[in-house]
């Protein structure tokens, strides 16, 4: 039987220079998708997974993303005393429970690779899942319940996967993969950004994974990869084959946040399916388009 996943790794020292000048003070991760920060959604879909604990790979400039999950005390007593129940709830809601969240700083900048291996003393032995972000899915089950779900099912590590056009190979760690069954697939092989014409397939690694502890075997040796960085996907190859490892082709929605056009997106579309705020999402985008 599969070891249960209990613990989730969040990568979140990156820079966000793609959004500069609005993360020149505050983390990307920070950033709202209509009134949520993107580091809530993914710590929302890692609850509803059955996952508990928490490592929360930082960097400088990060304490906004500590001070989120945090109590705030007069914010709350304020609340309390205006007699604002929902919005107490709200923000009481977003804290973590004590002792269920670890941060821990990746002192420089050496990629994936390295940030997820800083997380190692607090993994243990046990399966994790790995959640980049600033890669906003939304399902029911979430995408992290349907790789956990998974990993009980075939033991070993599950990566989640999208189709992608070929032309975008090159921005993703890209399966190659044999004996698809139910949108389960056993990985062959897994590359880091590949030019379109090398890439093996056109299934692209959307940030979402359960890893064996085994990983931490092939990040101990600092081995770089594309860009010159440590790379996550580059570990990943080297257990399959030695260790049962599959590909879920995840079919909910998925937002690229990591980009102005695919955050902006992401607000557009969690605005129109929410139902507080799908009537007025409308009218606004009415106005808009008539001009």
């Amino acid at each position: 039987m599969a070891q249960r996943v209990r613990k989730a790794v969040l990568p979140v020292a990156g820079l966000g220079t793609r959004f500069l000048p609005a993360t020149k003070a505050m983390p990307k991760e920070m950033l709202t998708v209509v009134d949520r920060p993107l580091i809530q959604y993914a710590i929302e879909e890692c609850l509803a997974a059955g996952i508990e604990e928490f490592v929360f790979v930082t960097g400088r400039n990060k304490g906004a993303i500590e001070d989120h999950f945090d109590s705030a005390y007069e914010l709350e007593a304020t609340l309390q005393q205006r007699g604002k129940a929902p919005e107490l709830k709200q923000a009481r809601d977003a804290a973590l429970k004590p002792g269920n969240a670890v941060f821990t700083r990746q002192q420089q900048p050496l990629g994936l690779g390295h940030a997820v291996w800083c997380a190692r003393p607090w993994i243990g032995q046990e399966p994790f899942a790995v959640l980049l972000p600033d890669e906003l899915t939304i399902s029911s089950p979430t995408c992290t319940a349907q790789l956990v779900a998974a990993h009980e099912k075939t033991g070993g590590s599950v990566a989640a996967v999208m189709e992608v056009p070929r032309e975008q190979t090159r921005s993703y760690g890209i399966a190659a993969v044999k004996a698809e069954k139910d949108g389960l697939a056993e990985m062959t092989g897994l590359v880091e950004k590949p030019k379109p014409e090398e890439a093996p397939s056109t299934l692209a690694w959307i940030g979402r994974c359960v890893l064996e502890a085994a990983v931490f075997e092939h990040l101990d040796r600092h081995e770089t990869g594309a860009g010159g960085e440590i790379q996550l996907t580059d570990a990943m190859a080297k257990m399959i084959g030695r260790r049962p490892f599959h590909a879920m082709r995840y079919t909910g929605r998925r937002y690229d946040c990591g980009n102005r056009i695919g955050f902006l997106e992401a607000n557009v579309a969690i605005a129109l399916h929410r139902a507080d705020t799908s009537a007025d999402t409308r009218a606004l985008l009415d106005r808009l388009l008539k001009g």
